[in-house]
């Protein structure tokens, strides 16, 4: 298969294209790094990407940025970020990637697991990841010509403690390439409309 995996270069990303690599082609894209560049929170470079790489039979996303902060000092641009960046950055790779799968092929999004448990400071990761699982579970029911969307919902990941523990007390990590799994399962096999959790 033909796969491009947006947000290569995070550590998700990283061990995504690990993993996709063995048996497949693997396409990598980020903003400033990778095979291809894009910003998905632009139209016209996503389009531009799409039109550059050509069909593929898979897109996989591991992009997208949130804001942390305190709901008493929140301000609506700062809210905006997730939204604009995770939100309809992943949303916007795949309305318009879908033009741009072949038939059988499969999206591939990552939301997070304080879409189901909130934490302090993560208003705005919650609403972002709640509102991409609930996009894929409708999304799945119009696609056509049997391909698939699905979101990959990891826990925090011990590769990245050092910055995001404090967030997380308690909670249990996984390894990116744990995670990395879960991308495989949703690429490879058969499911549609499932939120895939790693927890």
């Amino acid at each position: 298969m033909k796969i491009i995996v947006v947000g290569a270069s995070g550590a998700v990303g990283r061990a995504v294209v690990e993993t996709l690599s063995e048996g497949h082609t693997v396409v990598t894209v980020g903003r400033n790094s990778g095979d291809f560049h894009a910003d998905i929170t632009r139209d016209d470079s996503v389009e531009a990407l799409f039109r550059e790489v050509g069909n593929v039979d898979a897109i996989v996303s591991a992009a997208g940025h949130l804001h942390f902060g305190p709901l008493a000092s929140m301000t609506t641009a700062q809210f905006n970020i997730g939204l604009q960046d995770k939100l309809l950055g992943q949303v916007r790779l795949a309305l318009i990637g879908q033009h741009y799968l072949n038939d059988g092929g499969s999206i591939t999004l990552t939301s997070g697991i304080v879409g189901e448990e909130p934490i302090a400071q993560g208003v705005n990761a919650t609403t972002v990841n709640a509102a991409l699982e609930g996009f894929v579970r409708a999304a799945a029911t119009e696609l056509r010509r049997d391909r698939r969307i699905n979101v990959v919902s990891p826990t925090v990941l011990t590769e990245s403690l050092q910055t995001y523990g404090p967030f997380f007390p308690g909670f249990e990590s996984v390894s990116a390439q744990r995670a990395a799994l879960a991308y495989r399962r949703s690429v490879e096999g058969v499911q549609t409309g499932r939120v895939f959790k790693v927890y």
